[in-house]
């Protein structure tokens, strides 16, 4: 994920850890060579409904979609939705080009890199879901302005939203969870918990769906936590 200053949501912000990890497949490369550059985020100008699918479809937005599993799994759900995806990690990138072409998900726009930097240019108010599932923990203190969950890409969030617009959040890490709590309490005014009883957040919800890294965290015996908070008007 990214580091961010904790109180500037607008601050251009740099990547922690690795970009890439083995090496892509050959078919893989294909892919990042020539379907990547058709449904990339463009460079410049705002990033809306209008601008990449030319209509005023609902718009999603996820922050660091790992291999993309989530993402293809809500775009076929949703197709008259968009979704744009943000990861800078190229094998993930590279994972989720193979569910665009394989599932045919002409409503899926990614950009490999910092999302803070894409989410800037959405306009606000223009998001009805935003995502953040299972982010980096950087469980150290030292090292918890580098979460992503901070006061500052929260108020980003929340500025993109639409009133009544869902921010999705989920975690195995219990550090992060305490940390995570206690700054969306900070923002009990802009967001309402979507949480009545513990069962609520220890269930995942409707179309939620596991990802590989959910399975794996289950599999080392970690309980996982499910966030849903909806934008006051």
């Amino acid at each position: 994920m990214t580091a961010h200053k904790e109180g500037d949501p607008t601050t251009l912000s740099r990547l922690y850890g690795r970009s890439k990890g083995k090496a892509l497949r050959a078919s893989q490369q294909e892919l990042v060579d020539n379907l990547l550059p058709r449904i990339a985020v463009p460079n410049e100008g705002p990033v809306s409904s209008r601008s990449l699918f030319g209509d005023d479809r609902p718009l999603h937005f996820e922050i660091g979609f790992g291999g993309g599993e989530h993402l293809a799994y809500r775009a076929d759900l949703l197709p008259d939705h968009g979704f744009v995806g943000c990861e800078p990690f190229l094998n993930g990138v590279a994972q989720a080009l193979t569910h665009v072409r394989d599932d045919a998900l002409g409503n899926v726009r990614l950009h490999m890199g910092d999302a803070l930097q894409v989410l800037a240019r959405v306009p606000d108010r223009a998001l009805s879901f935003a995502y953040l599932l299972h982010p980096d923990p950087w469980p150290k203190a030292r090292h918890a302005k580098r979460r992503m969950m901070n006061d500052g890409p929260v108020e980003l969030i929340a500025a993109k939203l639409k009133p009544g617009g869902e921010f999705r959040f989920g975690t195995d890490h219990p550090v992060y969870l305490r940390h995570a709590l206690m700054v969306m309490q900070r923002h009990a005014d802009t967001f309402e918990w979507l949480c009545e009883t513990p069962a609520d957040f220890l269930t995942r919800p409707g179309g939620w769906p596991e990802t590989r890294y959910e399975a794996k965290a289950r599999r080392l015996g970690h309980e996982v936590w499910y966030f849903r908070y909806r934008r006051r008007g």
